[in-house]
């Protein structure tokens, strides 16, 4: 079997959120900022624009508004973007809620 340099982003980027989401509220501001910044860069480097679009607009609520239930909406709309992108036999059928348009918000 080939490995597949994409599967293996991807495989990051779900681990990344999963373990943030795992965190529900323990976590500092900072530091779930910071984590939603390198997730972004990550999506934006490899072309994955619902997860960046996502991790950009929680970086602007996390701007405004500080920790909330918005955090863990927002990191379920990365993981389902992220399950989007993977092959259908690597994956267990997830329901999509993510969307193709992203709103961002502005301070």
């Amino acid at each position: 079997m080939r490995h597949d340099p994409m599967l293996a982003i991807l495989a990051d980027l779900m681990r990344r959120v999963d373990g943030l989401a795992s965190q529900r509220g323990h976590v500092s501001v900072p530091r779930l900022h910071d984590e939603v910044d390198q997730i972004r860069h990550i999506a934006r480097a490899f072309h994955l624009d619902a997860v960046e679009g996502f991790a950009a607009t929680l970086e602007s609520a996390l701007s405004l508004h500080g920790l909330g239930p918005v955090v863990l909406s927002y990191l379920d709309l990365m993981r389902d973007a992220i399950a989007a992108d993977m092959p259908i036999a690597d994956i267990v059928p997830i329901p999509s809620r993510a969307t193709a348009s992203v709103t961002v918000l502005r301070a």
